[in-house]
């Protein structure tokens, strides 16, 4: 009888207990909608609190271990104790995120729960393809796999947030992080952005509750891809038919797809810095787009308004930068320190702090970490999750479909499977660290499958390796530059030996995998180091040689292009670049990727993109001077945007338009056949491009408006079709308004964006 007294007290007392809990926080009934958590939430919180959610830190402590002492850690854990903080990031694994997160939960006032970021751009421990190489597959499930894995071992591992997609358009090879979008086109841009978010956060916000789905983020708010000469951080200067017409209809694109968080751009647009830009942040994003979740900074790009020349100090930063919708204060340090103050002080009204902090917690809501602050917190799961054979064999589906055919004119591919001598040269060949990329700071050095280890799975074959030349000098890391090699040829004679004595030659050059990413811009596009002389002796005694290039940039390589028979880009595949590289090459996977980015003759073309417009004078009418070229060189690219080679050969016929006029708000119906002709199955993506003739703002060239990946056995002919609505007929007016205006529009479809059969029709 005593005992079940005592059990009785003890039900009661847990009862009583999780009523006053109910009581004293309301928010955590779940049986109302998110809308009246928050609205239960935010006035029990004071002003300093509110401001904390708008406060993020970078991970600063072993948040395992003993609480800091001293210096800038310790101001850190007392505001997070506090909770004064809303957000952290690169902290990650169960164990630390679980500790930090206990600190928020079971030791603030409220128990407001952490977000946790991290910049999961192309894998978080199992990597994949850099972005842009992704975006040569023009495989759009294939991407939103990607994501879907990389959210899968992020989430696992405690992260509820990436960093990601990268949605900047750039045609500016130039520029550094041209590795982390998706190229120099806005329709294509659009559908991967989609693909991308989908894939992080799954098909709807409801998914988002789910254990393996993470927040996305579009990045860089905007038109970061436009600095000027290429170079990071630096001023965008462009039009707004540039802004609305290609900057924006990837975000845009994003937005409908439910993207949860957005980041804002280093750089100034028009003179102000997007993180103090309204125009971009209060009138489109959140006035005309009514997004819905929350705009984070970049790394201190609210304190950065200082040296810019926009903001007086670090008030005057925090005032101009919440006041144009930036929400959450990303290592600046500025909010937590100077908001409340502006409040109190009348220069800032609390309502635009409580918007802010209600589209942060809207997000943390729709995450479930109110219900459950540890969902992510499972070390079985973490454990069974990272680097398992499932995640590996998506990774290199991935990595094979993002290879690109630049050019086998000898037919070198795909390599014979048995009685061929092969000598594989340079050092990217054996190396297990650089294709992994620029962003893999989740990743392990040296985990990547190198080419080398990818070709020793062929068996048969008489393989020999030499490097040639070390590419570069010391250790390569994220933080500094790269040094390299340009004085050690020690490797030569013996690399051009083995050349010599070889059916064929594999040579692996390009950028080490921290030559591209932020904060890496070049001058100087073509390969470093002492890789050209070496292509160059090893062309003098083998000729047979299958270049295939490691670079998360456009590079110049015409030298190659004119004397090297076959040449394959291959990117920066991430885990499973070695296997990924040998299938293509032994034919084990027919090579359909196409190129997502123009490739310049030189960096004097820089920037070249195939959408550009005609000029007044394209063409050499009167064969005189006095028309737009270079004296110099071609005005065309090397290798031009939708390019790619297959090991087999496809044919376009009857491309048909169902009539030759539409009135406004109809639809235009294309058709083709597309007929493998060649040896081998394969896929081809097929292009459709338009043309709008005359219209109120001078369009360009031409705009791809439509693809389709297509699967061919050898023999095969398939019908493809297209329909063509306003959607893609309009455009933007320079202040924003979408037209769709009557004239003609000439059509293409094809195999890339300079060649394909041609058609027309008028729009009424």
């Amino acid at each position: 009888m005593k005992n079940k007294r005592i059990l009785i007290i003890g039900v009661f007392a847990l009862f009583t207990a999780g009523n006053m809990n109910a009581q004293k926080k309301p928010y955590l009934d779940k049986s109302k909608t998110i809308e009246q958590r928050i609205d239960l939430l935010l006035p029990l919180m004071t002003l300093e609190e509110k401001v904390g959610q708008m406060n993020q830190y970078n991970g600063f402590w072993d948040v395992t271990g003993p609480a800091p002492k001293g210096g800038n850690a310790e101001l850190k854990y007392e505001h997070l104790r506090k909770g004064w903080v809303g957000s952290m990031l690169t902290v990650r694994g169960v164990k630390e995120v679980r500790a930090v997160q206990k600190i928020a939960v079971e030791e603030t006032r409220l128990g407001i729960p952490l977000i946790i970021g991290f910049d999961v751009i192309h894998g978080y421990k199992t990597l994949s393809p850099i972005p842009l190489a992704e975006a040569a597959s023009w495989d759009l499930e294939a991407i939103k796999k990607s994501a879907a894995i990389a959210a899968d071992e992020a989430s696992a591992s405690g992260i509820n947030w990436t960093f990601g997609p990268n949605v900047d358009i750039t045609n500016d090879a130039r520029w550094g992080r041209v590795m982390e979008g998706a190229g120099e086109d806005p329709y294509l841009g659009s559908k991967i952005a989609v693909a991308r978010v989908k894939g992080f956060q799954g098909e709807t916000t409801a998914d988002l509750a789910k254990v393996n789905t993470i927040a996305a983020c579009a990045k860089h708010f905007a038109a970061y891809g436009y600095v000027e000469s290429g170079r990071d951080y630096n001023l965008v200067d462009i039009s707004n038919s540039k802004l609305f017409n290609t900057v924006l209809p990837p975000f845009e694109a994003a937005t409908k797809a439910g993207v949860r968080t957005f980041m804002n751009s280093f750089n100034l647009v028009n003179g102000i810095p997007a993180t103090g830009n309204v125009f971009l942040q209060r009138d489109i994003l959140k006035g005309k787009w009514k997004f819905d979740g929350f705009v984070v900074s970049d790394w201190a790009s609210v304190r950065e308004m200082i040296p810019h020349g926009y903001a007086k100090d670090g008030a005057d930063a925090s005032l101009k930068a919440v006041t144009a919708g930036s929400d959450m204060d990303m290592e600046s340090h500025l909010y937590v320190a100077e908001l409340a103050k502006l409040v109190k002080d009348g220069k800032v009204k609390e309502a635009l702090i409580d918007d802010a902090v209600r589209r942060i917690l809207r997000v943390k809501f729709e995450l479930g970490l109110f219900d459950d602050p540890y969902k992510y917190c499972d070390e079985k799961r973490e454990k069974a999750t990272i680097g398992n054979k499932a995640n590996n064999d998506g990774v290199l589906d991935m990595a094979k479909k993002s290879i690109v055919l630049l050019k086998n004119d000898k037919n070198l591919l795909p390599l014979k499977k048995s009685g061929q001598k092969i000598a594989l040269i340079g050092a990217l060949a054996n190396d297990k660290n650089s294709p992994l990329g620029s962003w893999r700071i989740a990743s392990d050095d040296n985990t990547a499958v190198s080419v080398l280890e990818g070709m020793q799975q062929y068996k048969d074959n008489q393989l020999v390796f030499e490097k040639g030349a070390d590419l570069i000098v010391g250790k390569a890391t994220f933080l500094d530059e790269v040094v390299f090699n340009t004085t050690d040829k020690s490797g030569f004679e013996s690399a051009k030996t083995a050349a010599k004595n070889a059916d064929v030659v594999v040579m692996v050059l390009g950028e080490h995998g921290f030559q591209s990413g932020e904060g890496r811009s070049r001058t100087n596009l073509d390969l470093p180091g002492l890789q050209q002389e070496l292509l160059e002796e090893i062309y003098k005694v083998n000729p047979n040689i299958v270049l295939v290039l490691n670079n998360g940039r456009p590079l110049t390589i015409p030298w190659a292009a004119a004397h090297i028979p076959t040449i394959v880009e291959a990117w920066h595949l991430g885990t499973q670049t070695g296997n990924a590289v040998a299938q293509v090459l032994y034919g084990d996977y027919n090579p359909s990727g196409k190129l997502p980015i123009s490739f310049p003759r030189n960096v004097g073309q820089v920037p070249i993109y195939y959408n550009n417009y005609s000029t007044g004078r394209p063409v050499n009418a009167d064969k005189n001077v006095f028309w737009s070229h270079f004296s110099d060189v071609e005005k065309t690219p090397q290798f031009p945007f939708g390019f790619g080679l297959s090991y087999t050969k496809f044919d376009y016929k009857n491309l048909k338009v169902n009539k030759t006029a539409f009135a406004k708000g109809e639809s235009v119906q294309v058709s083709v056949e597309v007929t493998n002709s060649g040896n081998y199955d394969g896929k081809e993506v097929v292009q459709l491009y338009i043309h709008d003739d005359f219209a109120s703002i001078a369009r360009p060239v031409e705009e791809l408006k439509g693809f389709e990946l297509v699967n061919l056995k050898k023999g095969e002919t398939k019908t493809v079709n297209f329909t063509l609505t306003d959607a893609e007929l309009g455009f933007y007016d320079n202040n924003g308004n979408y037209l769709v205006e009557p004239g003609t529009f000439k059509l293409k479809v094809g195999g890339s964006s300079d060649s394909g059969l041609e058609s027309g029709f008028e729009l009424k």
